[in-house]
């Protein structure tokens, strides 16, 4: 019996590793030359794996490059669901988001070998941005899930958990958009910490002074 019950927890294992490898020689390849300069092929044969076996993991090579990003949305959702159940559900999903950027176990972008590389090619290729714009959406849809719990309401009905979750997430990428552009690599906490502020500071609260405007006519016909 005891050896039925390993056979599985091997071929899960094995299966993993599979994945990882792909994922791996996919980021490495992608990273190294371009994602329009390397093939599914290539990427399976770096690997040491056959065009088939890609497919039996990855719908395609973006989704293979991507795939080392896709764990840190359920990171944050994770962190989401151990915050205090008393917390305001923005404020909640702001540390969230904070834990998994200080995570020591588990290190955030920053502080992951080339994912600044990486997020700076998912930029510039309209094809990587797309795929790794699924794996947004589907964090994001978990975390409404995650706040209606904690708000006791059905996110069908209460929009509260949707607006939450999108202002959070609109934040993080905001933030994310500036420290790609910003060509340092190291600045991405500080970056959220200043979107999560804008979201809860003066544009909440102060209405933006009125812009003064000069008529193109003004000073025609007069003295």
């Amino acid at each position: 019996m005891q050896a039925e019950q390993k056979l599985p927890e091997r071929r899960s294992r094995k299966a993993r590793r599979t994945r990882d490898a792909l994922a791996r020689a996919a980021f490495e390849l992608v990273l190294d030359r371009g994602l329009r300069e390397v093939t599914v092929e290539e990427i399976a044969a770096r690997a040491d794996l056959d065009r088939r076996t890609f497919s039996r993991y990855f719908a395609s090579k973006e989704a293979a490059v991507l795939d080392s990003v896709r764990g840190d949305g359920d990171r944050i959702n994770a962190a989401l669901r151990a915050r205090p159940a008393d917390e305001p559900p923005l404020t909640a999903y702001r540390r969230a988001v904070l834990d998994w950027l200080a995570d020591p176990d588990a290190p955030a972008w920053h502080r992951r070998p080339r994912i600044y590389e990486l997020m700076v090619l998912a930029e510039r290729e309209p094809t990587l941005y797309a795929a790794f714009h699924h794996i947004r959406v589907d964090a994001q849809a978990e975390s409404v899930a995650i706040v209606a719990d904690r708000l006791g309401t059905d996110p069908l009905s209460d929009l509260r958990p949707a607006v939450t979750v999108a202002a959070g997430a609109g934040a993080l990428l905001a933030a994310q958009a500036a420290w790609v552009r910003g060509d340092r690599p190291a600045e991405l906490p500080r970056l959220v910490e200043r979107a999560f502020d804008a979201l809860a500071g003066e544009l909440v609260t102060r209405a933006p002074a009125p812009h003064s405007t000069t008529s193109t006519t003004e000073g025609i016909g007069t003295p």
